[in-house]
């Protein structure tokens, strides 16, 4: 099958329109974005910011994106912390902090793992505080923390639902509130979210509370888009689609903690959604689809320009329409704003 250009959208502030940008290759479902050294040399010649150090915080940087992201703009030559919870640091999983270090070792990177917790404002804050003072500034923040379910909706408890939500929604405010007067001080940054194409895109069962809380997550993302433009903050939503190698997606999954209703679906008319889902996404995905590829995007992103950064960047290797009705969303948004007067909110101020 012949390659063909996956169009990512972004949104034109001085019209209000919805332009796309031909910013990744699909071929075969498979999702690459240019980042050799010749390719970088291209963009320093034409003005990128690539090759201008940046002082970057990834929250759930232990496994998954968050964790490939951290390693990529690290290699790209940022100051990157890659923050886990203290469980992740010195108890459980003390091997993935262990690996970051040594990672930052065999490259030579400015990579540190540190200890911030998304559902403690005590431990985001001190995380924060301390890169700031390490640093005099905040350049970037990551918003890649998350906490996958998959279950029939009904059995799960409402307690776990509101967890989803303390992750994905809420741990993303706590950062926030941390991070944001930094960088409005400055009069310069970017945030980066990680949402999901489930969002908005064809939506399979037995995954409603993850992605409702994901939906949450990436509404949010548009409010504050235009909410810190004027102060100069730059936003980009990633939207990846469904991977079925390097993210650990299904097996680190939280289930339903009701095992009595979860049963009654496994036993009654619906026994056979859970397989003939999983089976169904696994083919629609192509086996080569991988996830490094949303990484080394966030790389470009946060290389490229302020001001010319895209809206939304799609990765959807079972292409599922996510692209299309967020393309709709956010053309709606921008003629709107347009129509009550703040088109300018589209795009950053550049201050200074």
């Amino acid at each position: 099958m012949a390659s063909r250009i996956f169009r990512a959208g972004f949104l034109d502030g001085r019209r209000g329109r919805y332009r796309p940008t031909d910013l990744v290759r699909q071929r075969r479902g498979h999702l690459s974005v240019r980042c050799d050294e010749a390719w970088f040399r291209e963009q320093s010649k034409n003005g990128s910011d690539i090759g201008m150090r940046k002082i970057i915080v990834v929250t759930g940087a232990s496994n998954g994106f968050g964790r490939l992201a951290s390693n990529a703009l690290a290699r790209a030559g940022h100051t990157v912390y890659a923050s886990m919870p203290m469980r992740e640091t010195t108890g459980r999983n003390a091997s993935r902090a262990a690996e970051v270090k040594a990672f930052a070792r065999q490259h030579s990177a400015d990579l540190h793992a540190i200890e911030l917790d998304v559902a403690s404002q005590e431990s985001v804050n001190a995380a924060i505080a301390e890169i700031i003072s390490r640093n005099n500034q905040l350049d970037v923040v990551v918003h890649s923390a998350n906490h996958t379910a998959y279950g029939p909706a009904e059995a799960f408890t409402p307690e776990q639902l509101a967890q989803l939500y303390d992750t994905n929604v809420v741990g993303a405010q706590r950062v926030n509130r941390a991070a944001l007067p930094q960088l409005r001080k400055q009069g310069q940054g970017l945030l980066v979210w990680v949402s999901s194409s489930g969002t908005r895109g064809g939506t399979p069962p037995y995954l409603g509370p993850y992605f409702a809380a994901k939906a949450a997550m990436d509404a949010l993302a548009v409010s504050y888009a235009g909410e810190l433009a004027r102060w100069g903050i730059e936003t980009t939503i990633i939207v990846p689609g469904s991977f079925t190698k390097g993210t650990n997606y299904y097996a680190h999954s939280g289930r339903p903690a009701d095992a009595v209703r979860a049963e009654e679906y496994a036993d009654g008319p619906t026994a056979d959604i859970s397989e003939i889902t999983l089976r169904g996404l696994a083919a629609l995905g192509p086996m080569d689809a991988d996830p490094q590829a949303v990484a080394d995007a966030i790389v470009e992103v946060i290389d490229t320009p302020f001001g010319s950064r895209p809206f939304r960047v799609h990765f959807e290797p079972s292409d599922d329409g996510a692209a299309i009705v967020n393309g709709v969303a956010d053309r709606a948004r921008a003629e709107l704003l347009q129509l009550i007067g703040l088109e300018d909110i589209l795009k950053p101020t550049i201050i200074g």
